[in-house]
């Protein structure tokens, strides 16, 4: 059975016991109530569809509880993880497009292999190249992005998607005076009712009230309030022009994605034949990469026509009986016709139809019943474009649950197998995947409530995950009213607790190098946003380069003898050095980056004692020695030799000797010159400092009070 749980953890759960079950479900039941609005919020983050979120949150929690390591860890949609998905995609389709939700589920798939292969392998060790400083200022900056992209659903104003966040914020910003009214006071009460519940009345689920009493008064006051018209209905040229080259760009790409799929069925029919003819499947083949970059270019080109259209604000004046409806631009309705009242916007254009938005934005019709269990779609172009995306969402997608995982287990006392984890984590995407689901991760405020609900075992994920089916089953007809804004307000108020410049300025106090890492990592992901998985590699990146900076030039000190009887840094402690003998101690592991260092200061400190014929290096902080460290050494003694200084070690670590064992430097060294510790070392150089000089007093060598007469004598 111990066996067979290895594979199958979720054994260790049975037999189950009646009071632990009803612990579990009673904080399954808690967990759901914030999952089920939370997940919608983050799939919207992520540029996908509010249900979406649901399907998120039903397979991957359950199955990452029952291959996980944490009993209290609740696996599914998180909003760093949710927003690094949507900047990924954001260059390669429209967000909310159906290519963008194969992009979304594809990639869901290959954060799960990614995942997977790491725990299987044994190498969640790799995260420890995301440090600590570098997941801060990654998290403080995420955090501030994360808030700032759901400005225009709170304002009720649109956001253009372009490759400058920033340029992008200040667009929304540039819009606040036609902040949609209503749309600002159910943001603003969603914001009122969470935080009110949460400081006076915090065993509410105040996520789930706020939902559920602004959902309510949308569905009272209309406050979606949607039309259609046509192309033809603007009056304004210039807009109308746009919308024109909108809708025949559209056909353009149909007409492309039908030509595509034809000669791709073409070149399959060639390539299934005996003799197929190689010359036609290379043209075709030609012909499909054509077609695909020109492809590319049109939805590019209607990307941006869709960005301007949603900016513009019109009025509409109601059909007549003497004409069709119209539509002006605000402010722009002649004086002798009068507007509906309402401000509409343009929410999509297809085939010369326009789809109106006059009022607040709701999450509109969820599909009911269960996701549809489908195969990813693959490309193996765009598994490779998404490659370095799925490797950033992995890395700190699995450094975000482990962290809580650890965090859980600090206080429950349980034992947590990162790589039993990243199995977990890894399974949950990969079958998330086949489900219609997107990215998820470990959530640190669900797992919280998991904890403080009394949850017992990964059981309570599987009630939770049932909750949201029964939600997708029945339930989703109660959320068409739920408004855009308070989705908007549930991500603000979960993201706003990840922001913590404190941590920044612990790292900065703590190590220059971590401060600089951490300050430098929140710069560059504001700068390269949307593009966030572009600042966590600089940050990534730079931490390695200081790390490796800090260890090619290690601390290296002349020693001397300190009244309580140490060896100690000479320098530091204004301590008199030996004119008999050279004491160094060199701290830092001896490789191809710091041999030139190592080098230059054994010669110097050699070279600062021209009388001295014996070189004693204190090694006890060699932890590590490679090829080049062990020629260095052979070099560095061949030549001090040559000039009749003998070379003594003290303090070599096993692996270290074992190494030069190998190499045949130990041989080269003599063990008559290796000792386990440097007094020991001292007592040998010493004996031959009497050779020469039998009046020699080192002041490297302890003194006592030694013989009969109490003389004090040199060792």
């Amino acid at each position: 059975m111990n066996q067979l749980a290895r594979f199958l953890p979720f054994l260790k759960w049975f037999p189950l016991r009646a009071i632990n079950v009803k612990a579990d479900f009673l904080a399954g039941i808690t967990i759901a109530l914030i999952l089920v609005p939370q997940s919608m919020a983050y799939a919207q983050l992520a540029g996908l569809p509010a249900y979406y979120g649901l399907y998120a949150a039903f397979l991957p929690g359950i199955i990452a509880a029952m291959w996980g390591s944490s009993a209290q860890l609740a696996t599914g949609p998180v909003a760093v993880v949710s927003l690094l998905t949507a900047s990924a995609l954001a260059p390669l389709a429209a967000s909310g497009s159906t290519q963008f939700i194969a992009l979304a589920i594809m990639m869901a798939f290959m954060v799960g292999i990614i995942q997977l292969a790491l725990g299987v392998f044994k190498l969640g060790v790799v995260v420890n190249f995301l440090s600590h400083p570098v997941i801060v200022g990654f998290t403080n900056a995420a955090a501030i992005i994360i808030s700032l992209s759901q400005l225009n659903k709170v304002f009720g104003v649109s956001m253009g998607r372009s490759e400058h966040f920033i340029q992008d914020i200040w667009g929304v910003l540039q819009q606040v005076g036609d902040t949609h009214i209503p749309t600002l006071l159910m943001g603003v009460s969603a914001f009122a009712i969470m935080w009110g519940l949460k400081k006076y009345l915090p065993r509410l689920p105040g996520v789930l009230i706020a939902v559920v009493i602004t959902t309510v008064v949308s569905w009272s006051i209309g406050f979606e309030h949607n039309s259609t018209g046509r192309v033809t209905d603007i009056m304004d040229p210039e807009v109308k022009t746009l919308a024109d080259n909108f809708s025949r760009t559209e056909s353009k790409i149909d007409e492309l994605n039908s030509r595509l799929s034809s000669t791709s069925t073409e070149v399959k029919q060639h390539q299934q034949q005996e003799n197929g003819n190689r010359q036609r499947i290379a043209a075709l083949n030609y012909e499909i990469e054509l077609l695909r970059l020109e492809l590319r270019d049109a939805e590019n080109e209607n990307r941006n026509l869709a960005r301007s259209l949603r900016k513009f604000i019109f009025e509409q004046v109601p059909a007549s009986e003497a004409q069709p409806a119209r539509l002006y631009l605000l402010g722009q309705v002649p004086q002798n016709e009068t507007g509906d009242g309402y401000r509409w916007r343009i929410k999509k254009v297809n085939k010369g139809e326009l789809n109106l938005v006059g009022g607040g934005e709701v999450v509109g019709m969820i599909p009911a019943g269960m996701p549809q269990f489908d195969m990813p779609k693959f490309s193996w172009d765009m598994m490779l474009t998404l490659f370095t995306g799925a490797l950033v969402i992995s890395l700190v997608g699995f450094m975000e649950a482990i962290s809580i995982a650890k965090a859980i287990a600090a206080k429950t006392k349980d034992r947590i197998d990162p790589n039993q984890e990243l199995v977990g984590q890894g399974l949950a995407n990969i079958v998330g995947s086949f489900s219609q689901a997107f990215p998820a991760s470990g959530s640190f405020s669900r797992s919280a409530v998991n904890l403080n609900a009394g949850a017992k075992t990964g059981m309570s994920s599987v009630f939770a995950g049932v909750f949201v089916l029964i939600t997708l089953l029945f339930l989703t007809p109660l959320l068409y009213h739920l408004p855009q804004a308070v989705l908007a307000a549930v991500i603000m108020m979960a993201v706003i607790g990840l922001i913590n410049f404190k941590a920044i300025l612990h790292a900065w106090h703590t190590h220059k190098h971590d401060g600089i890492a951490s300050v430098v990592t929140f710069v560059a992901t504001l700068a390269f946003a949307p593009h966030l998985d572009s600042g966590i590699m600089v940050g990534a990146g730079l931490a390695i380069i200081l790390y490796l900076y800090r260890t090619m030039t290690p601390r290296v000190a002349i020693l001397g003898r300190h009244p309580d009887g140490t060896l100690r840094d000479a320098s530091v402690h204004n301590l008199p050095v030996s004119e008999y003998i050279v004491a160094v101690r060199y701290d830092g592991s001896l490789y191809f980056a710091n041999v030139s260092y190592f080098e230059d200061t054994i010669l110097e400190a050699v070279a600062g004692s021209p009388n001295a014929k014996h070189l004693l290096i204190v090694a006890e902080g060699i932890n590590q020695l490679d090829a080049s460290g062990d020629e260095v050494i052979h070099h560095v003694v061949e030549r001090l030799r040559s000039n009749g200084i003998r070379v003594v070690f003290s303090g070599l670590k096993n692996q270290v000797i074992e190494v030069m064992k190998h190499s045949g430097l130990l041989e080269y060294l003599g063990r008559e010159n290796i000792f386990s510790d440097e007094d020991k070392a001292l007592a040998s150089i010493y004996a031959e400092v009497l050779e020469v000089d039998p009046n020699a007093q080192c002041r490297l060598m302890k003194q006592h009070i030694g013989g009969d007469d109490g003389v004090k004598t040199w060792l």
